[in-house]
């Protein structure tokens, strides 16, 4: 038995959920597929896999197991990358975990690009906005909004996401349009709240204008932790909101968001991606960066022409 071949056998058995799948995709008979498996079991002495005559479920064992396998092979393939010819393209899986706005709205519209530039590299996104463990979930980075503190990770500045303040015309008829940020305090107006879930922090509020600033806190009935439920709950008419510009553009053009204290400034959210410090960067991760850090700068030069035309 070749353990390189049974483990990457077994693997993706587990990421297809089916011998017949993982033998197309190897390029392999399901009868080698399922040899390699069983011969590996034996090995390991060890059940991996359940099988039924529907589908194959893997045991806690064989989770455990792939864990590691899958972490070995990415390191195997990328040793074999860098090894080769400076020509060749970067190729193998990468999993990126990003917030669910920025992957819907920014990420996966432009991703036809990247993967024409890169076609080898197979991107494994996890959507959310919860927190994640990038080595027991062996996830190569995360996108993340925010100043990352986590001192465990080694975080790079990819750009700035304008922030701005809305309100629905259903909150503004019943609320009032406020003429001053401090009308947010102590008064019957509403904000929406937004949680960090990796700190339970919640979001700042701070405008400033002509070398003065406001803090607020405001009444916050409603606290969310997902950007899409932020953005819904604006949307309703809960409260007002505190919005990236790419998430807010096309509500504001369908007049469902209505822009307020447009001559006050809000510090823009640094944007950030973020890896363990004793991952080593591969040539996928690395060009994979480097493609967001454009994406970002693109979005910039577009948004300032925009604004001066």
């Amino acid at each position: 038995m070749d353990r390189f071949d049974a483990m990457q056998a077994f693997a993706r058995v587990v990421e297809t959920g089916s011998f017949t799948k993982a033998a197309e995709t190897l390029h392999m008979s399901r009868t080698s597929v399922t040899q390699l498996v069983q011969q590996l079991e034996a090995r390991l002495r060890v059940k991996l896999l359940n099988r039924t005559t529907r589908k194959v479920n893997v045991t806690a064992d064989g989770a455990a197991y792939y864990e590691r396998v899958s972490r070995l092979l990415v390191d195997m393939d990328d040793a074999e990358t860098s090894l080769s010819s400076a020509s060749a393209l970067p190729r193998g899986r990468l999993r990126v975990d990003v917030p669910s706005p920025f992957a819907s709205m920014i990420l996966i519209p432009a991703l036809p690009a990247f993967q024409a530039k890169y076609p080898d590299i197979q991107l494994h996104l996890g959507v959310s906005d919860r927190i994640v463990d990038l080595i027991d979930e062996n996830v190569d980075c995360v996108v993340r909004g925010g100043e990352i503190t986590h001192q465990s990770l080694v975080a790079r500045h990819i750009g700035d996401v304008p922030l701005g303040a809305y309100a629905a015309p259903k909150y503004l008829a019943r609320a009032g349009l406020p003429a001053h940020p401090s009308e947010l305090d102590g008064s019957h107006h509403r904000i929406v709240g937004f949680s960090w879930s990796r700190t339970r922090r919640l979001f700042p509020h701070t405008l400033s204008r002509n070398g003065v600033s406001v803090s607020l806190q405001g009444r916050q009935d409603l606290v969310v932790d997902d950007g899409n439920a932020y953005l819904a709950a604006g949307l309703a008419g809960i409260g007002m909101l505190w919005l990236p510009e790419y998430m807010a553009n096309a509500s504001v053009a369908r007049g469902e968001l209505i822009p307020i204290f447009t001559d006050w400034q809000l510090d823009p959210i640094p944007l950030h991606i973020a890896f363990p410090p004793n991952r080593h960067v591969s040539a996928k991760l690395r060009v994979f960066i480097d493609w967001m850090v454009e994406l970002m700068a693109q979005r910039e030069r577009n948004s300032f022409y925009a604004t001066a035309n």
